[in-house]
């Protein structure tokens, strides 16, 4: 590729290289600086730690895990649980914010107030506090555990958290069965459980999410013309009719770019799990940094995978936001 660097183009390209080798340049100073400092007060530094053993067991994992592995197997947890939280809370507060968002539109008008309601309660206080909320109030207002909640068999609900039936394959046999939960010596065995950080953290992060979310779809609803929908009802449309197959696919243009940043943020609010005992990456990093000493590094840790994962909803989106937009002719 030849590069006039007399155009406006060429220049652009310049000025982009001469400040990302200033920024480089920088980096390296500070990163020198402090391995000097650390080096002279007799601080260890690097990232070997990570080879040796954690020496701390993980409450909750989705896969095997002991006292004896090593950190960056105590890392791999962390990032699992802080992933799975991510996943299930934008799925969720995508279907309740889209709903609250169509319903903030609705022409029934105890609907409209009901999601006005939940908009401005839910967005209005803080993050962390809802968190709380709903934590404690799963291990102090819910049932003892041998006395749950129940749906028949199939629903639990307790201070141990939710557990729930869960499909599995039946063994020596081509079909699929359900693991019912069931208390066993104090302990739940069998079907999928939720655990009470997990479900407070789900939960707290998809209502908080959920009400700005619902903001972001109204008013992509409400930058399609009103001609639209007066064209589809023309045409003897529903209005769930018009809504899915006009109003929404419309919208979404408008819709997407800010639906980015309200799941960057659900990721990034994940950390505050550390508040509620949710063993989370930036959980798992604060033990490692108290036992090891090595706080550049943990840190570093968390910034490069919270990086990651804001990169990569960020592709994820644009490319879905792409799809979406309308071609122009």
């Amino acid at each position: 590729m030849n590069i006039n660097w007399r155009s406006q183009a060429g220049r652009s390209w310049l000025y982009q290289i001469l400040a990302i080798a200033l920024v480089v340049l920088v980096a390296g100073w500070l990163i020198n600086n402090t391995l000097v400092n650390m080096k002279a007060r007799g601080i260890q530094s690097g990232f070997d730690f990570l080879l040796q053993s954690a020496g701390f067991a993980i409450g909750e994992s989705p896969i095997p895990y002991d006292a004896d592995n090593p950190y960056w197997k105590a890392f791999l947890v962390g990032l699992l649980n802080t992933v799975r939280v991510a996943l299930v809370g934008i799925i969720l507060c995508t279907v309740l914010g889209t709903l609250v968002g169509v319903g903030r539109v609705s022409s029934n008008a105890l609907a409209r107030g009901i999601c006005y309601a939940y908009t401005e309660l839910f967005r209005n206080i803080p993050v962390l506090l809802q968190l709380m909320m709903w934590y404690i109030l799963m291990v102090e207002w819910m049932p003892d555990p041998d006395a749950p909640l129940r749906l028949g068999n199939w629903l639990l609900f307790s201070k141990m958290g939710l557990q729930m039936a869960f499909p599995v394959w039946v063994d020596h046999a081509p079909f699929i069965g359900l693991s019912l939960p069931e208390l066993v010596d104090g302990e739940y065995l069998g079907g999928l459980t939720l655990t009470p950080e997990f479900f407070a953290l789900t939960l707290g992060l998809t209502l908080y999410t959920a009400a700005f979310v619902a903001e972001v779809v109204r008013g992509g609803i409400q930058s399609v013309s009103r001609g639209q929908r007066e064209a589809a009802q023309s045409l003897s449309l529903s209005p769930w009719q018009t809504t899915r197959l006009v109003i929404l696919p419309q919208a979404m243009r408008v819709i997407v770019p800010p639906l980015t940043n309200q799941y960057l943020n659900l990721t990034k609010n994940s950390s505050l799990a550390v508040a509620i005992g949710y063993p989370d990456l930036v959980n798992i990093a604060t033990t490692s940094l108290n036992q090891t000493g090595r706080a550049v590094e943990c840190i570093a840790v968390i910034m490069t995978v919270y990086l990651f994962l804001s990169l990569l909803t960020s592709f994820v989106m644009n490319a879905y936001n792409r799809k979406v937009a309308i071609k122009e002719r």
